[in-house]
C-alpha cells in the first residue's frame, strides 16, 4: 500500500519535476522530503498544506489517504460572480480550460497555447463567450476574490486602447528582469502612457506601470468560489 510520501513522489512524477524542485516550489529547504521519503519518515503538516497549496489540481482526498481519484475532476458549477458587459451574449454551454499557473511557464504561455495543458475544465452554461480559467493566487483581491478561487477570463490585446477601464482584469507585464502576474482593477493613470493597478484589498497600495509593459492581458467575466477544502 502505498504511503504519503509515495503520493508526494507521485505528484512530482506527474509533474514532470525532481523531488528538489517540488521542495522548491512550495519553499521548503533542500531535502526535507526528500530525506523524509529515503527514510519514511513524517513530514510537517505545513508542506502537507503549502503541496495542496502548489499543486490545486489533485484531490486532497487522495493525496492524504490515497482514496479516490488522484486528480480533482471536471467540475459543473455555477460561478459566484459574473462580471458581465451590456455587450454580452451569452453561450448555453461551453467547456472552459482550467490551468494551473503554478506549473506553467506564465501567462503568456498560456495564452499562446504553448503546450501548456489544462488540469480539468468548467462546463458552466449561460456565460459570454471565454477563453479559460486560473486559480487565483493571493490576497490583493480578498475578499471579493479569495486565494484558491477560480477566475473566468476573456483574452483581449494587451493595448491601453483596448482597455476598458474600471474593470477587473488577469495581466502579466514585465518590469526590468522581473514579470508579474496579478488580478487587478485597471484604472487610468495620471502620467500619459501609464495604467493604474488597484486592489480590491485595502492593504495593498495602487501600483502605476507603463501600458507597454503588459504582455498579456484578459478581461475577468467571472468567478467561483470554495467554500469548503474538501
Amino acid at each position: 500500500m502505498d504511503t504519503l510520501l509515495d503520493r508526494i513522489a507521485t505528484i512530482a512524477r506527474s509533474e514532470g519535476i525532481s523531488i528538489g524542485a517540488l521542495e522548491r516550489k512550495i519553499g521548503a529547504s533542500k531535502a526535507v522530503l526528500s530525506r523524509a521519503i529515503q527514510n519514511k519518515t513524517d513530514i510537517q503538516a505545513k508542506w502537507i498544506c503549502k503541496i495542496v497549496e502548489n499543486f490545486p489540481a489533485y484531490s486532497t482526498d487522495w493525496l492524504l489517504s490515497g482514496d479516490g481519484e488522484m486528480t480533482r475532476p471536471v467540475i459543473n458549477a455555477a460561478p459566484a460572480k459574473t462580471f458581465e458587459l451590456r455587450t454580452d451574449r451569452k453561450v448555453e454551454r461551453q467547456e472552459i480550460p482550467l490551468f494551473d499557473m503554478s506549473a506553467a511557464a506564465g501567462l503568456v504561455e498560456i495564452f499562446q497555447d504553448a503546450g501548456q495543458d489544462p488540469v480539468s475544465f468548467l462546463t458552466i452554461p449561460d456565460l459570454p463567450p471565454v477563453d479559460g480559467a486560473v486559480y487565483v493566487r493571493g490576497n490583493s483581491m480578498y475578499p471579493l476574490l479569495k486565494s484558491g478561487d477560480i477566475i473566468i477570463y476573456k483574452k483581449v490585446e494587451p493595448a491601453a486602447d483596448r482597455i476598458l477601464w474600471g474593470q477587473i482584469y488577469l495581466l502579466s507585464y514585465t518590469l526590468g528582469s522581473d514579470s508579474y502576474t496579478v488580478v487587478k482593477y485597471v484604472k487610468r493613470a495620471e502620467k500619459e502612457g501609464n495604467i493604474r493597478l488597484v486592489s480590491y484589498n485595502d492593504f495593498y497600495e495602487p501600483v502605476e506601470i507603463p501600458a507597454s509593459s503588459v504582455t498579456a492581458l484578459a478581461l475577468v467575466k467571472a468567478s467561483i468560489t470554495f467554500l469548503t477544502m474538501r
